[in-house]
């Protein structure tokens, strides 16, 4: 199953658009979208607009790959899970952010590795097209590594001095 999720802030309805096109196009019927409160609904995918939190959870685990916007609960969730995952970022200058964060943060994703990024509609469908072929993400923890703590706790004392 593919999972679709927009986050829970601002619709997404560029992305699910270009989804839900490429699911009828190719006959595919394993695809769910979680949408939030766009204002198009998807014709070739089944949808909600919000799922609860334990629900969600079982989507996401049960998907074999996650289309997804670019926000980081989403990518840390599907990297801790092993899981390949598709993003592009939202735009504010589309109305679908506050600001462009989330093009930096597929920027700095696809640097570090384990994270497919798709900047627009064109790339996002060329991508899903050879979606079977995605690199799976990179495996990650469930805590900060011992560097990362250290590091933390060395900012935190020396800035108290």
């Amino acid at each position: 199953m593919i999972l679709v999720t927009v986050g829970t802030d601002l619709p997404f309805d560029r992305m699910v658009r270009v989804v839900d096109d490429w699911a009828g196009e190719t006959g595919r019927r394993d695809v769910f979208a979680q949408i939030g409160e766009g204002g198009w609904e998807p014709r070739h995918m089944r949808f909600a607009h919000f799922l609860p939190p334990k629900e969600f959870a079982e989507y996401f685990t049960s998907a074999s790959v996650i289309v997804s916007h670019a926000g980081m609960g989403t990518i840390l969730t599907a990297l801790y899970q092993g899981k390949p995952i598709l993003v592009m970022p939202k735009k504010a200058s589309l109305g679908e952010h506050r600001n462009e964060h989330q093009t930096a943060t597929a920027r700095r994703m696809m640097e570090v590795g384990g994270v497919n990024v798709a900047f627009d509609e064109q790339e996002l469908r060329a991508k899903l097209d050879r979606l079977d072929d995605l690199a799976s993400g990179r495996k990650i923890g469930g805590f900060a590594s011992d560097s990362l703590l250290s590091g933390i706790r060395d900012f935190i004392f020396s800035s108290k001095s």
